[in-house]
């Protein structure tokens, strides 16, 4: 009974249903900026990927270049 009673406190369903329009609409906007959010993330980490793997070769190319001019 007393389980019931708090959690009642923090349910409300209100008989209007119009007062669910500005939480959903608030739900629509943040909804829509995470998902530019993550591509954008997606497209930051694609090009940081793409410059760590020129660097790689870059390097590799380095390295092999220094070994042949030792021998």
């Amino acid at each position: 009974m007393l389980e019931w009673t708090v959690l009642s406190l923090f349910l409300y369903f209100p008989e209007d249903k119009s007062e669910y329009l500005p939480a959903a609409i608030s739900l629509g906007i943040f909804m829509v900026a995470a998902f530019f959010t993550f591509r954008l993330i997606i497209r930051v980490s694609k090009r940081e990927a793409t410059k760590a793997k020129e660097l790689e070769e870059s390097l590799k190319q380095q390295m092999n270049n220094n070994g042949e001019n030792s021998k």
